[in-house]
């Protein structure tokens, strides 16, 4: 975890797997279409949707760093590949 990064509030389990099924289920076609979900239910909030984007922040945040650290891999590789060819 960054230093940057807000602080980590999960989602309990069950939440989290009911809005993420109810989103899929909306979301989904057969031709590829991209659809807007619509929640069906009255119990969203404004503080669950704090907590599902402080959730993504999180997220976005670790992929990030595996972005960065990707990125670092890549160049050793690439330094080896280089370094392999000149023998």
């Amino acid at each position: 975890m960054c230093e940057t990064c807000p602080k980590k509030i999960s989602i309990p389990a069950l939440v989290r797997e009911k809005i993420m099924s109810s989103a899929w289920n909306s979301a989904k076609t057969d031709n590829c279409d991209v659809q807007v979900v619509v929640p069906k239910s009255s119990d969203f909030t404004s503080d669950s949707a704090q907590r599902i984007i402080q959730e993504i922040m999180f997220c976005s945040c670790d992929l990030n760093i595996i972005k960065e650290k990707t990125k670092e891999i890549e160049q050793r590789l690439k330094n080896m590949i280089d370094v392999l060819g000149r023998i």
